[in-house]
């Protein structure tokens, strides 16, 4: 049934992060900035894995992957906000909201499939070195790559089958800088239990379930390796990015679902989080930490000096030429 055959709502006001104007330019001058590093950073990532043959490995296609995700994930609702930093009235139509809840739950779903796929390949390949290229062939890594947005896709179909039908006839207020589902179930004219219910199991499952997979694997790669020092070592160095990742990213999925329909001041800072400076801090880890990303960057940035060299020197080749 057509959800505007029986709602009064067509539009949602969203509150922001801020009620107090004289905050809106700063953070309006802070969020800018903070998308376009997202955005250029985890861009940098996905031309660096392409352009570079050396990267072409299961392992970095699963993280130019990531980066992609990240940057789908900050852009779903960031550049809304930031447009709203300067408007009065911060408003959002009915269409809109609920393509904010799919496209948060798509990518949110899609991320989790993503790192449990990514733990799963960092316990092939320290755990079974030998058998590794065979384990993780590149039809397996595409598998695991479709299978990430086929199972976000669906997640958030489920998610958002729980809110489209319901009737929205007066309360329009959004405590948030973007259409959060726990918020927006709230305001529907009618008991909302059951949505309610099946939209925290359905959340829940999916991402209790994705840690406890990445969780375990993580303690058998550790398991595994505790007896030797060296493989210790490697492990640890390897485990550090993934759990500072994982943490990052499921941290604040936890805490809010652990309440999903209490609004607490603490959980916009925690959205922020999740949405703004996890793609941030991903591409900083992993980047940082990894030797050959770094050498593959610091290669790219040299043929660039090169081939502009080139460039400006044509030029002045032509006219040297009688």
């Amino acid at each position: 049934m057509d959800q505007r055959n029986h709602s009064k709502v067509t539009e949602f006001v969203l509150v922001g992060l801020s009620t107090s104007w004289e905050l809106q330019i700063p953070f309006f001058i802070l969020f800018t900035l903070l998308y376009m590093v997202i955005v250029l950073g985890n861009l940098l990532i996905v031309l660096t894995v392409i352009l570079e043959p050396l990267l072409h490995t299961t392992m970095y296609m699963m993280l130019s992957n990531l980066s992609v995700l990240d940057i789908c994930l900050a852009t779903f609702a960031t550049p809304k906000m930031i447009t709203d930093f300067l408007a009065e009235f911060k408003t959002i139509s009915f269409e809109g909201c609920m393509a904010q809840i799919f496209l948060l739950h798509v990518f949110g779903g899609g991320e989790m499939v993503l790192l449990v796929a990514m733990a799963y390949d960092r316990y092939v390949a320290i755990c079974k070195p030998l058998h590794y290229a065979t384990i993780m062939s590149l039809n397996k890594c595409i598998g695991l790559l479709v299978a990430s947005w086929v199972i976000g896709i669906l997640h958030s179909l489920s998610q958002l089958a729980f809110t489209i039908n319901l009737p929205f006839c007066g309360p329009n207020i959004v405590d948030s800088y973007y259409c959060d589902l726990t918020l927006v179930i709230k305001l529907a004219c009618t008991d909302t239990y059951v949505p309610e219910i099946l939209m925290l199991l359905d959340s829940g499952l999916m991402g209790v379930t994705s840690f406890l997979l990445v969780l375990i694997s993580y303690t058998v790669i550790l398991v595994t390796v505790h007896h030797s020092s060296a493989g210790m070592a490697k492990a640890r160095a390897t485990l550090t990015a993934h759990i500072s990742v994982v943490t990052l990213f499921f941290g604040p999925c936890i805490f809010i679902y652990v309440w999903p329909f209490s609004n607490f001041p603490v959980d916009k800072v925690l959205s922020v989080f999740s949405t703004i400076f996890a793609p941030i801090l991903n591409p900083i880890i992993y980047t940082l930490r990894n030797k050959e990303m770094k050498t593959a960057m610091q290669k790219m940035k040299s043929q660039h000096v090169s081939v502009r060299r080139i460039f400006q020197l044509t030029p002045v080749l032509t006219n040297t030429v009688p």
